[in-house]
């Protein structure tokens, strides 16, 4: 969590609850809600796997329930439908994938002056049908990546 956000009280939710019924308490939680609200019903996709991948049906005796949703609402059921959820804005994960890829190539958070270089590479790479190198290429070709500042820390 974010450094501003408390700490819940440890025991407040049965241990023996699905994953789904424990978070609950965060998305109750005031200074939690905003963001699990956003992330949780994503996440819920991948419920019927465990914490080190194994497939299950159900959790604790209860059964599995992997039905999950998007930011915008759009409602999808396991990992299947998230992928189709995820099609269907292939955008939306380029953005976040350059996003993410800037990051590690400049070795510091975006800005807003970064923008126009994230804008830029997702269209190109809207042309090729988002191909994975052309994100690549991109980052590398971009004002941000050729232009920073080498041996810095920021």
């Amino acid at each position: 969590p974010p450094p501003d956000i408390p700490a819940l009280q440890e025991k407040t939710v049965a241990a023996g609850l699905p994953i789904r019924s424990r978070l609950a308490a965060h998305r109750d939680h005031p200074a939690c809600a905003s963001c699990h609200q956003m992330i949780d019903p994503v996440g819920f996709a991948i419920e019927n796997y465990d914490a080190v991948g194994r497939w299950r049906t159900s959790e604790f005796e209860h059964p599995v329930d992997a039905t999950g949703g998007m930011p915008d609402g759009s409602r999808f059921d396991g990992v299947s439908g998230l992928e189709e959820a995820i099609l269907q804005r292939p955008d939306v994960l380029a953005r976040t994938v350059t996003e993410k890829l800037l990051v590690y190539a400049l070795g510091r958070g975006l800005n807003p002056q970064d923008g126009a270089a994230v804008r830029r590479i997702v269209s190109q790479a809207a042309a090729d049908d988002y191909r994975f190198s052309k994100i690549i290429q991109g980052v590398v070709r971009s004002d941000p990546f050729r232009l920073r500042q080498r041996g810095s820390t920021r």
